[in-house]
Parts: C-alpha cells; sequence; structure tokens
C-alpha cells in the first residue's frame, strides 16, 4: 500500500481499504459523528490521514464490547481536526478501562451465576433478568411453572 502524507486527503475507498472496513461502513461511522469529511467540489468525501486512528480506537472500542455511543462520547472528547497525542489518547484509554473492568466484573457475575440459572426455571426478575427481560413470566405465576410443564410433557403414557 502507497504512503500517504499526513497532509493528504484519502477517498472514502481509500480510508475503507486502509482501515479494513467497508465502503458502507465508513459512510455509517460518519453519520454517527465518529468520523468527519469535507467535500470536493464534486461532492466526494475526502477525510484526513487522522481518520485512520480514530477507525482503529472504533474498532478496539467495539473488540472489548463497547457501544459505538461510548466510543463516540469518548472521541467526541478527542481533537477533531488533528490526530491526538499520546496523552489525549492515554486520557481517553483510562476512561475505556473503567468501562472495561465494569464489563468484565458483570460477565463474571453471569457466568458464575449460570450453573445456578440454566434449568432452574425459576425465571425470577430479579435472578434471570438475562432470560427473562421485563419478567415475561410473571403472566406465568409464581414458581417453575415452564419446566413443570415441559416436566409434564416428557411424563405423560
Amino acid at each position: 500500500m502507497p504512503h500517504i502524507t499526513p497532509l493528504e486527503l484519502l477517498s472514502i475507498g481509500d480510508l475503507a481499504r486502509r482501515a479494513g472496513v467497508s465502503v458502507p461502513t465508513v459512510r455509517y461511522y460518519e453519520q454517527r459523528g465518529l468520523i468527519q469529511s469535507s467535500r470536493t467540489a464534486g461532492n466526494k468525501r475526502q477525510f484526513p490521514r487522522h481518520t485512520l486512528r480514530r477507525l482503529a480506537v472504533v474498532a478496539a472500542g467495539q473488540r472489548v464490547g463497547l457501544t459505538l455511543q461510548s466510543i463516540n462520547d469518548a472521541l467526541a472528547e478527542l481533537p477533531a481536526d488533528r490526530a491526538p497525542t499520546q496523552r489525549e489518547w492515554r486520557h481517553m484509554s483510562q476512561i475505556w478501562a473503567v468501562t472495561v473492568a465494569r464489563r468484565i466484573r458483570q460477565l463474571e457475575a453471569l457466568q458464575s451465576s449460570l450453573d445456578g440459572c440454566i434449568g432452574c426455571g425459576c425465571l425470577s426478575l430479579g435472578k434471570c433478568t438475562l432470560f427473562n427481560p421485563g419478567d415475561e413470566a410473571a403472566a406465568e405465576g409464581p414458581g417453575s411453572r415452564w419446566l413443570r410443564r415441559a416436566d409434564a410433557v416428557a411424563f405423560m403414557p
């Protein structure tokens, strides 16, 4: 891939290729405010080179489970007209580290509760928000009615 100078502008196709994403993805990220472009006289998008770094940050954030909104919030703290400094990146990564650590704790709690939850049939709002969002099982009444029905069908002569 040819080297580009810091001031050179990239077409949407070049940006997508270099970032490893599709052109529609670049358009979507621009629409969501994650990246910005300028336009030529012919209305073609042009992106500054530092947009590649922003796209790398978006990809990294998505890999660790961050939402596009939280990624956008973090990018809003960074300068849009130039590549961020190492200090600015570090500040953003410290904020993300807290979010990722919180998510890890949530996933670990979920992992340790799965053994007790799977197959129990309780479907309680407090314990099974993953399997019973919005307490959909409340209409069935208390207890593990869904499992009882399944057992009853299985044991019918």
